[in-house]
């Protein structure tokens, strides 16, 4: 009697890449076939399971799924890591593949910037209240352009974006808003690794030590949170989580307790709903968080 042969399992199919306009609208008026849904996933590579979380629930929201790679020069400030950013072509390809994504939108940097482009998004308000802002003047700007091209490239229904970049989440959702873009932003919550670092392409950047002192961060969101709904006052909660983080020996760049909405500054707790970000520097590398109160 004949053993029965096993069978591999069969590999998953590479989905396709496009790098010029004229074969991604050709790639999404296919998709587009039957009043398909369209998700759109915009990435700069160097993918992790943070990233992959948003192509899942994009996944639950649209029929077709389709991710952006551009490594966008537009928000990097010449002191900045455009050079060095991390760039996994390879590992991201498969990624995607066993995801089953519909489409990989890959465009040249001539390609999304060709010779003459000279238009930029002035962003919303909210790019405007001294946070990343402060600290990142040109970045809002280079996201708004970059995003508001994205999204008239690909059309999509749906953008997910994650909460770990949160005040970039409500600058993209004011700037489908104002420009009365028919698709909705929708944010997706921080995905965290077990120590409760927030996943982000740059930890790869950390050295051990640096990498074991990071989730510090997300240590004093969540006691200032704690604190703040206990009754204590904001400014009192946010002075000891501000030295609890450079005594850990990071350069803080801001610890902030801000209108969820609006980001504006709040001084009580009956200015709700309330956010805590942060944003410091460990060594070379600038880390973010966020929680809700």
């Amino acid at each position: 009697m004949k053993r029965a042969s096993k069978r591999k399992p069969e590999k998953p199919r590479t989905p396709p890449v496009v790098r010029t306009i004229a074969k991604l609208r050709r790639a999404t008026a296919e998709l587009r076939r039957r009043n398909a849904s369209i998700a759109l996933v915009p990435t700069m590579g160097a993918l992790h399971d943070g990233h992959l979380a948003l192509v899942r629930q994009a996944k639950r929201r649209a029929k077709r799924v389709v991710v952006s790679i551009f490594v966008n020069p537009a928000q990097f400030a010449p002191t900045e890591d455009l050079a060095s950013y991390p760039r996994t072509w390879d590992a991201d390809l498969a990624a995607l593949a066993a995801l089953d994504v519909d489409l990989i939108w890959a465009p040249t940097v001539a390609e999304m910037y060709p010779q003459g482009f000279s238009s930029r998004i002035d962003p919303p308000a909210v790019a405007k209240v001294g946070l990343e802002d402060a600290h990142r003047p040109h970045f809002f700007g280079g996201v708004a352009t970059v995003v508001a091209k994205l999204f008239t490239q690909v059309a999509p229904d749906f953008a997910m974006f994650g909460e770990k970049d949160y005040q970039q989440l409500k600058v993209v959702t004011a700037m489908a808003r104002d420009l009365d873009l028919r698709l909705k932003v929708v944010g997706v919550p921080t995905i965290r690794e077990k120590d409760g670092l927030a996943m982000s392409s740059r930890n790869a950047y950390l050295s051990a030590a640096e990498r074991a002192a990071a989730p510090t961060l997300q240590r004093v969101l969540k006691d200032c949170a704690k604190h703040i709904r206990e009754g204590r006052p904001i400014v009192d909660a946010l002075a000891v989580g501000r030295a609890q983080i450079e005594r850990a020996g990071f350069a803080l760049d801001y610890l902030e307790a801000r209108h969820a909405e609006t980001l504006a500054p709040v001084a009580a707790t009956t200015d709700e709903p309330l956010r805590l970000l942060v944003a410091a520097k460990l060594g070379k590398t600038r880390l973010i968080d966020n929680i809700a109160v």
